[in-house]
């Protein structure tokens, strides 16, 4: 798992946010050739004749056309889904953030920071991220978030409303997420926000499960998210999730090919174990992603901890031993939920997961298969009247999950087991 060329962690938020957005990784530029997002280079571009009788780019969309052109994307159909994002002028998104001011700024991270704002023409609360040309994150990874969340229409992932590419400054506008991400309502809680209880959790998962199916198999070509992490799952009103931050898509491969072969990229402890190998990646590198986060809102953990001691930094290695032992599934329950869940959806939600993190892709299942089970799991509601509460030796604090917090029980489940290999 160390020899992961994936990014570290995230960066020290701004003081002055109000933790609804989650930091964001350092992701370095992307520069490898093959398997790039493939975009038409040509979007919206047309050339005209100047009066020395040069051709110069005459573009509807200024610099994005610019960007486009000159990182030599090639074509990928829209199939008639229309124009690009709207376009808006710096000095709109300064007016709406108020001249993008301390107080307005919801996080940041290795692209620069995320600013809320107001926009009169739409009556809209947007977040707008405003790209750091100084920072980590380069010109590819905006133009491939622009060209990919134009392409995409879905109710579990962001909307993107609109694009700045004026001179040197790169703007995103996105609907705005009031509740933020998963990432700050399950790790680290302050005293004041409320537990996920089980069932938000499982719907959560079959969000961000729908969007994830949506990519693979909806968009044509398969679009790769290459990024699914707990600070990349955006939640709306009712904690509806939707997938955000799309810098890292990939198309899928084509024709007879079975893989992508790319510089690795991605967050460490998220990243399929094969990809990080070989750099060859698939629409099952997403779904292992996917089984990392599915445990994180089981356990409660981080899927890298480094305040934990040295066998359990690494959730997928701490988990894999435990998955064998049905007795032991209690142990992996996160002591927040006090013992509050089915104990037969606990060890489904489990088999799930450990399917998701198969070392080897092909046995990982399709997630059009999780997205079917966990729509069976997100309808089965927890009702204590039905389902005891399990017991606990003690109710762990709000920012408390110990080794000591654990839950003992004997299985009470269902007659089958689930298998890490």
């Amino acid at each position: 798992m160390g020899c992961f060329r994936c990014t570290g962690e995230s960066s020290k938020k701004s003081e002055h946010q109000n933790n609804n957005y989650s930091n964001k990784k350092n992701k370095p530029d992307d520069r490898a050739a093959s398997g790039a997002l493939k975009v038409n280079p040509n979007v919206n571009v047309k050339k005209q004749s100047d009066h020395d009788g040069k051709e110069q780019l005459e573009s509807k969309d200024d610099q994005l056309a610019l960007d486009v052109k000159g990182l030599n994307l090639k074509e990928i159909s829209k199939d008639g889904r229309g124009d690009l994002a709207k376009k808006f002028t710096f000095d709109e998104l300064a007016a709406v953030t108020g001249n993008f001011r301390s107080d307005c700024c919801l996080g940041e991270g290795g692209f620069g920071k995320v600013y809320k704002g107001h926009m009169e023409k739409i009556n809209q609360n947007v977040a707008i991220k405003q790209l750091d040309l100084n920072g980590c994150q380069g010109i590819r990874e905006f133009v491939v978030e622009v060209l990919t969340l134009s392409l995409v229409d879905h109710p579990n992932l962001v909307r993107l409303i609109g694009f700045c590419a004026e001179g040197d400054q790169r703007l995103l506008v996105y609907e705005y997420m009031p509740l933020g991400s998963l990432e700050n309502h399950l790790h680290d809680l302050p005293p004041d926000r409320e537990v996920l209880d089980w069932d938000m959790r499982m719907k959560i998962a079959a969000g961000a499960a729908r969007g994830l199916e949506y990519l693979h198999d909806k968009m044509k070509p398969s679009v790769i998210y290459r990024d699914l992490k707990c600070s990349n799952i955006l939640l709306g009103e009712g904690y509806h999730p939707k997938l955000s931050d799309f810098g890292l898509a990939k198309v899928g491969p084509s024709g007879d090919k079975t893989h992508v072969s790319t510089r690795v990229m991605g967050t460490y402890g998220y990243c399929a174990p094969d990809y990080a190998m070989t750099g060859q990646l698939t629409v099952k590198s997403d779904i292992y992603s996917f089984g990392v986060v599915l445990l994180e809102l089981i356990t409660g953990r981080k899927a890298i901890d480094h305040t934990k001691t040295a066998k359990e930094h690494n959730l997928v290695a701490w988990a894999r031993p435990l998955f064998k032992d049905r007795k032991k599934f209690s142990q992996m329950v996160d002591p927040l939920l006090q013992g509050q869940y089915p104990v037969r959806g606990l060890y489904q939600a489990l088999a799930i997961a450990a399917m998701c993190l198969q070392e080897q892709p092909n046995m990982r299942p399709v997630i059009g298969d999780v997205v079917t089970a966990l729509n069976y799991l997100a309808s089965q509601k927890y009702d204590p009247q039905i389902h005891p509460v399990q017991t606990s030796q003690r109710s762990p604090s709000p920012n408390a999950r110990s080794d000591s917090d654990r839950r003992q029980i004997e299985g009470n489940g269902p007659d089958r087991e689930t298998e890490s290999d």
